[in-house]
């Protein structure tokens, strides 16, 4: 499974962003896309997923009434609307899949990861 992310950019405190991220080659072989986060001298945090089927979708506690999940299928593509962002959300934002969802997320249960997009917010 390849995963590209993309749709970061830097925008201001307040401001909107929506990420994506489209899967090829053999997606059917992942249950779940999750987005994680990396700010500088962070560690990788989790930040939301969503199954494929069913679209069940988990959202970070921290991240609730901002963020907002979704997928579309035909697209094989998962969606990152990021709203009222603040510069504490400024990070290098990754996509990444899962054959099975295990919970609580966290990078060990990923299986396939794609490269970052930066997101910088600014005050």
């Amino acid at each position: 499974v390849q995963l590209q992310a993309s749709g970061g950019g830097s925008v201001q405190a307040g401001g909107s962003l929506r990420l994506s991220c489209a899967a090829s080659g053999g997606t059917s072989s992942s249950s779940a896309v999750g987005w994680f986060r990396q700010a500088p001298g962070q560690e990788r945090e989790f930040v939301a997923a969503i199954k494929w089927s069913g679209g069940n979708t988990w959202i970070a506690d921290s991240m609730k009434g901002r963020f907002t999940i979704s997928r579309d299928n035909a697209k094989n593509t998962v969606y990152l609307q990021m709203n009222s962002l603040k510069p504490e959300d400024t990070a290098v934002y990754y996509c990444a899949a899962t054959k099975r969802v295990t919970t609580p997320w966290s990078d060990y249960g990923m299986d396939y990861w794609g490269k970052g997009t930066l997101v910088t917010v600014s005050s």
